[in-house]
Formats: structure tokens, C-alpha cells, sequence
């Protein structure tokens, strides 16, 4: 894909920088699953020493994202089973995020908002960090049509 600057109307368009086009994430997806599922484990892990308190919400946030980070590591991420599967496991992983971070806006909303003594371990930014976390795996999970013929779409069913 030509990434030279293009002239348009008489102005010079910004070459786009890889990093932040979705294809940067498809093409890096084994990475990508490496690092969720470290994320995951390492979020259990924290829990099972005692460095963090017992959270069904949180439970269900890191066991979604290591899920999803094992299935990124599949040799056939696109199968339809493999995007069912995640589908699902996403669907519930950014649902109990999305409630959690929002029952801590309806705090801030009511004035009675404080984030954690220890800011690292504050539920509001975790859950609002497995938010983009999830929805990042799903992407690449299930790249519908805008991959098309870009190589990515290996075993798509769209």
C-alpha cells in the first residue's frame, strides 16, 4: 500500500501512520493476544496473592480479556466457531465493564465520587481500561468486510 503524501486541491495530505490504522492490529493480532493474555493472568494473579480485593466484576473483566487474548493466538482466529465463541465472551466481558465504570459516573454524578487510595487498583479506570481493551480484541476478532482485500480476511464469513 503506497504511503507517500498525496496532493489534493493544491494541499499536501499527512502520510497516515500505520500505528493507528486498524489493519496495524489484524496484522499484529499474535502480539496483540500475547499481551491481553498476560494482561488476564496477571490480573488473576493479583487477586490470588491478595493484592486486590474480590470483584465478580473484575473477575469476569480479566477472564474475558485472557479468553480473548487466546483466542487471538489460534491458528484460525476467523473460523466462525472461533468468532461466535468470542462474540460471546466479549459481549459479556464489555457488558459488565460498561456497568461497572458506569455505576461510578452515576457516583461522580451524585458528588459522592472518590477514586482508590491506590489509583492503580481504582475499579473506575480498570473497568474503563477493559473497555478498550475487549472492544480492541473484538475488532480483530471479527474484521468484517472492511478487510477485504487486504489479505486479512483469511476465513471470514462475510
Amino acid at each position: 500500500m503506497d504511503r507517500s503524501p498525496r496532493l489534493h486541491a493544491g494541499h499536501q495530505e499527512e502520510p497516515t501512520i500505520k500505528f493507528f490504522e486498524l489493519e496495524f492490529l489484524l496484522e499484529h493480532q499474535r502480539i496483540i493476544g500475547i499481551v491481553t493474555l498476560v494482561i488476564g493472568i496477571g490480573a488473576w494473579v493479583t487477586e490470588l496473592l491478595g493484592m486486590v480485593y474480590v470483584c465478580p466484576y473484575c473477575r469476569m473483566q480479566r477472564t474475558a480479556i485472557a479468553l480473548l487474548g487466546i483466542l487471538l493466538l489460534l491458528p484460525t482466529p476467523r473460523r466462525w466457531i472461533v468468532r461466535y465463541l468470542g462474540s460471546v465472551i466479549g459481549a459479556m466481558g464489555v457488558i459488565v465493564a460498561a456497568n461497572q465504570n458506569f455505576m461510578h459516573w452515576k457516583r461522580i454524578s451524585s458528588g459522592e465520587f472518590t477514586f482508590n487510595e491506590n489509583i492503580l487498583i481504582d475499579p473506575f479506570l480498570l473497568s474503563g481500561a477493559a473497555l478498550f481493551i475487549l472492544i480492541a480484541q473484538l475488532w480483530i476478532l471479527l474484521p468484517g468486510r472492511h478487510a477485504e482485500g487486504s489479505g486479512l480476511s483469511r476465513g471470514s464469513i462475510c
